[in-house]
């Protein structure tokens, strides 16, 4: 993917960057000297999840990018709005919105506390409309614009549902939002979602699944590659799609995935919200 396109003096807002697949996003965008927010709300290394948004803006700017960390729970608007504001007026404006952040709770009905359904509509759904509610004022004077949501595209399908209702009620809720705000903005602002065919290896998966399963997905690269690729197109061409990731790099010409293998070889585990 060497094709010129690049986020070079761009300023990127994204949510849960202090780890996994939105860390990945920011140092890709970092390898072209973009600016980069980091907004999540780890200050303390967690035991089992290495990263802060500190290590994470270390990094950034270990990169090439400039960062700016933030420590923000999306749940809390006034948070949000500070935190969109402090961005804008660091780095004079914001070309992209990455809602990333996200809580997952893979369990039935019955096994899913009322705090736990909270907690996930709370950061998914409603964490993904204010980000993209207070970054739009922002986003519609930028040159070329994106919000890129990492959620499954929308499929109601009762088998996406029965094991884990609660969650994927909570990530179809940010899946909503692109399929609203890309209508609403058409023609002004990119707005899409982006999904991986395979289970994505990072520290909350190994958790989640145990180091057994691990072997089985790929790297947060391959989202990080995609979705610099769909960040660099043309907004107003591109919107109201749900990417996944592999298709998005088939596009690109990159067709061998196996450098994105945690371990090359080894089978991989498809998502949960894919055939």
């Amino acid at each position: 993917m060497s094709d010129g396109r690049t986020l070079k003096g761009k300023t990127l807002f994204i949510t849960g960057a202090s780890r996994g697949i939105g860390k990945a996003i920011a140092l890709r965008a970092a390898r072209d000297g973009a600016n980069v927010a980091i907004a999540a709300k780890t200050s303390e290394p967690h035991p089992k999840l290495p990263g802060t948004v500190f290590s994470a803006a270390d990094e950034v700017e270990a990169a090439g990018g400039k960062a700016l960390p933030i420590l923000c729970d999306i749940r809390d608007d006034a948070q949000v709005a500070e935190a969109v504001a402090r961005t804008a007026e660091a780095f004079g404006g914001i070309d992209i919105l990455v809602n990333n952040a996200s809580a997952i709770s893979l369990t039935g009905t019955l096994e899913t506390p009322l705090k736990r359904w909270d907690l996930m509509m709370g950061v998914n759904g409603r964490g993904t409309f204010a980000c993209s509610q207070a970054c739009l004022p922002h986003l519609l004077k930028a040159s070329n614009p994106h919000i890129l949501t990492l959620s499954p595209p929308l499929n109601l399908n009762p088998r996406w549902f029965q094991h884990h209702t609660a969650y994927t009620i909570a990530k179809y809720a940010m899946s909503l939002c692109t399929l609203g705000m890309a209508a609403e903005f058409r023609g002004k602002v990119g707005v899409n979602s982006l999904w991986p065919r395979t289970i994505i290896g990072t520290a909350a998966i190994a958790m989640l699944k145990g180091a057994a399963e691990f072997d089985n997905c790929r790297k947060p690269d391959i989202l990080a590659d995609a979705a610099h690729a769909i960040l660099t197109r043309d907004a107003k061409a591109t919107s109201g799609n749900f990417f996944i990731d592999d298709e998005v790099l088939a596009e690109e010409g990159v067709t061998d995935l196996e450098p994105y293998a945690v371990k090359p070889g080894a089978p991989l585990a498809p998502d949960i919200f894919l055939d």
